[in-house]
């Protein structure tokens, strides 16, 4: 299995509405890919800003490259983003686990 983590924050102000649009475009996005085990979003504070982590949970690499395209270790982003003056890291990592346990 793969574990594929994203980061990214937004001002306090659009903390709620970013939320919802993680939810229905990346969120909803990798779990009607084919290949997808699951996908999990943490919310941390600090300072003014809002820090998002998406950590989705594949099969193997090619669903992530049906996810993502060829350049998966690229962000994958979409037209609204920007409403949210998200600031995006441009890269993601693909890391092999065993297994997906709850803390």
């Amino acid at each position: 299995m793969i574990v594929r983590t994203w980061h990214g924050c937004v001002p306090l102000r659009h903390r709620q509405g970013f939320a919802d649009h993680l939810n229905v475009t990346g969120v909803q996005h990798a779990k009607a890919t084919a290949g997808n085990c699951g996908a999990f979003v943490r919310q941390e504070i600090q300072g003014e800003y809002a820090h998002f982590f998406l950590a989705t949970y594949w099969h193997s690499l090619d669903p992530i490259k049906q996810f993502a395209g060829e350049d998966y270790h690229t962000a994958v982003t979409y037209p609204d983003d920007q409403s949210f003056e998200l600031l995006s890291d441009p890269y993601v990592f693909q890391h092999r686990v065993d297994e997906i346990t709850a803390l």
